[in-house]
């Protein structure tokens, strides 16, 4: 078969119209915004939007639609947040599935490109998730797996003195001490690994995998793909079992390892660090996290067929650590000063806070996996410690006197164990009460405006502003859970469209609508992104390097890394992020003399929200299509596709008459449709670039729908 591709005139996308780069679903809510900046880098720029903007097609500029702006807030300025005076536009009521931009016809201003459609939020779910193993430690990033530009062909951290023969900090020439403690990923803009930073990690991406399984398949080009199991469980794997080497028979846990000195292991790519690398002191915060994380996993894997054993070592390690850190926690001696520095970056010690919420989270996720009453007694005898509720576990009717701060995006895994609580057999109903009863106060209340839709905020994801600043994007992406959270749990009073909505908004201003018109994901032009995060502060896309900037170096940093964000708290000296409204806070940089750590870089737990955030929109198209959207399984529709990655064909193989097949480019656009009557097609994709395509296959009788990443290397 001949494939032909259309050439298309790229639209510059306008500093003032800002939209989600990748677009929205049919369904959902669609509201952009429209933006004067006032005060600000950008302050030298104006605009006033035409009394109706346009809706066209795009690559055809057939006019869709106009729509009229609604000016926000009585055309006041946003002083401290934005910096912008502005408007929305809404054409939610377009729900025809296309490729389209937004115009003004007086000043000619133009959005960023988007899709409506089922596959809107695909690629950008493919390289967020992806984004971990590209940070997966002691494992080579090799073809077909990598992509071309961030190849790293030998393994990284494998020589003398590293991971598998890892020496203990405080005691570096006794060579009995040595351990293997490879695996694992890089934790953030350094190569070191961290156990107590994968407590919010490891629990987002398990709670993002148990609500909606759907979502991720078995396909994303990883080493383990096509093995029957999802690939963010194969990703979460990796992390497991390094999780598993730094616990020891007794319970304890080491909480970090890595380079003792700021100049080590600081080239780049990651293969070419040769430094010795160490093994920090055991601590009781490490062996609270593993107890955590690892009960979590253990329910969750020993549901996967061939994993029952696995999640028999996780249960069995999970307890161990948890018997160790319960003994400390009853004798008070919890340790908060593990971490002396010595293993250079992060400081990985848990506060009091971290503790008390900490422990009687593991006691719900151990209760949830064993069932045993141990965990339910502790839970019972204890969770009134629990900063969250004050005096409302002693006097339940005095919901007005609770620490209603404690319910906001810190901790997000302790909030969804305590609100979980009430869905395990054998729980105790007035603690389940208390629990649910202390999140619905906080909701109706809503102090900050954390949740539900609310005009406060020009760019619809409002959020405190001490939660600007540093990992400001962490605080997005946990916005954005906990109010999908209360949707979950019941706490919505009846009106969940005004929390999804908020949850919603979030993800769009991570994709685009905000101040900066920035996707903050980087390098992901090509793939949805029109303006991205160019550079990010990670030791491998370093500051001059081949990968320093996504559009100026020769290979720019790797795709799909969320950037820390904007920062109000920045202190370097560099205008901006320095002197700019909080939403404005951020330049691209990555150049440690102007602190660039502080805005710019990544962070494992960082990528786990946004990607739970995610997922549970994804999820709502599933169930706006009544379970019928791009996600369903291969089986359920009786097709058959092979091999993926494909080289010069494929094969199409199961009852094609019934269905209407077409394979789609990346922006969504059909290049070809297939009509046949028999069992199978062999698909000629010689002529094809590398580069991801989807194959859409629709049941004509039913509408049932299927879409399949194909990978051509």
């Amino acid at each position: 078969m001949i494939f032909s591709f259309l050439c298309v005139t790229l639209i510059a996308q306008s500093p003032h119209i800002h939209v989600d780069q990748f677009g929205y679903y049919q369904d959902a809510s669609k509201v952009v915004v429209l933006s004067n900046p006032i005060t600000g880098n950008n302050s030298n720029l104006s605009y006033t939007p035409a009394s109706q903007l346009e809706l066209r097609s795009y690559p055809s500029d057939n006019l869709i639609g106009t729509y009229a702006p609604t000016v926000w807030n009585g055309g006041a300025t946003q002083i401290d947040w934005s910096g912008d005076q502005g408007w929305w536009l809404d054409f939610t009521s377009m729900t025809t599935p296309g490729t389209y931009y937004i115009t003004d016809p007086n000043s000619l201003d133009t959005s960023a490109i988007f899709i409506v459609g089922p596959t809107v939020y695909d690629e950008a779910m493919k390289a967020a998730s992806r984004m971990f193993y590209y940070n997966r430690c002691n494992m080579s990033k090799s073809a077909p797996y990598a992509e071309a530009n961030w190849v790293d062909a030998s393994s990284n951290f494998d020589n003398a003195l590293q991971d598998v023969n890892c020496r203990y900090i405080y005691d570096q020439a006794n060579a009995t001490l040595e351990k293997d403690l490879s695996g694992g990923w890089f934790d953030a803009g350094d190569y070191n690994k961290y156990v107590t930073f994968t407590m919010s990690t490891l629990h987002n991406l398990l709670w993002a995998y148990r609500d909606n399984p759907q979502v991720f398949g078995d396909s994303n080009n990883i080493p383990e793909s096509g093995n029957g199991i999802a690939d963010i469980l194969d990703e979460i794997k990796w992390e497991l079992d390094w999780l598993l080497k730094m616990t020891n028979p007794d319970g304890s846990v080491h909480i970090k390892m890595g380079s003792k000195n700021y100049s080590e292991n600081t080239s780049y790519p990651p293969s070419v660090n040769t430094d010795p690398r160490y093994y920090g002191p055991t601590c009781t915060s490490a062996s609270l996290t593993a107890a955590s994380v690892l009960a979590h996993a253990a329910k969750i894997y020993g549901d996967i067929p061939g994993m029952t054993s696995y999640a028999a070592q996780l249960r069995s390690n999970a307890e161990v650590a948890w018997n160790y850190v319960l003994l400390h926690y009853s004798n008070g001696t919890l340790e908060y000063d593990c971490d002396d520095g010595s293993i250079v970056a992060g400081d990985a010690d848990f506060d009091e806070v971290d503790y008390q919420e900490g422990m009687i989270s593991a006691a719900i996720y151990l209760f949830d996996l064993t069932g045993e009453n141990t965990y339910n007694s502790f839970i019972s005898s204890n969770y009134d410690d629990s900063v969250v509720f004050g005096n409302i576990a002693n006097d339940p009717s005095d919901i007005t006197t609770y620490y209603d701060d404690w319910w906001d995006i810190n901790h997000v895994e302790s909030k969804d164990a305590f609100l979980h609580y009430k869905n395990i057999a054998g729980h105790d109903p007035q603690i389940a009460n208390n629990f649910f009863d202390s999140f619905q106060a906080i909701v109706n209340n809503d102090w900050g405006d954390f949740y539900g839709t609310s005009a406060v905020d020009l760019y619809r994801a409002h959020m405190p502003d001490y939660f600007l600043g540093w990992g400001s994007n962490f605080g997005q992406g946990s916005m954005g859970v906990i109010n999908f959270m209360v949707q979950k749990y019941g706490a919505d009073n009846g009106s969940p469209d005004d929390y999804i909505i908020k949850g919603s908004n979030h993800l769009h201003y991570l994709h685009g609508n905000n101040p900066l018109g920035k996707l903050y994901l980087s390098n992901m032009y090509g793939k949805g992104g029109d303006r991205c995060a160019d550079e990010i502060y990670h030791t491998w896309f370093a500051d001059n390097s081949d990968y320093d900037n996504a559009l100026t170096s020769l290979f720019g940093p790797a795709p799909g890394y969320l950037a820390g964000g904007p920062n109000h708290t920045y202190d370097g000296n560099l205008t901006p992020p320095q002197g700019e409204p909080y939403l404005k806070a951020y330049a691209d940089i990555n150049n440690a003399a102007n602190e660039s750590w502080k805005i710019t870089e990544p962070a494992i737990y960082y990528q786990a929200a946004y990607i739970r955030l995610l997922s549970n929109i994804m999820a709502l198209d599933d169930n706006m299509t009544n379970g019928t959207g791009p996600h369903l399984s291969v089986s359920d529709i009786d097709i058959e596709i092979f091999p993926n990655p494909i080289d010069q064909f494929f094969v199409i193989e199961g009852t094609l008459s019934l269905y209407d097949i077409d394979i789609l480019d990346a922006a969504g656009q059909i290049i070809q449709s297939i009509h046949s009557i028999d069992l199978q097609e062999t698909i000629d994709t010689s002529s094809l670039g590398s580069g991801l395509y989807f194959l859409r296959v629709t049941h004509k009788n039913n509408g049932n729908l299927y879409v399949k990443k194909i990978i051509k290397p």
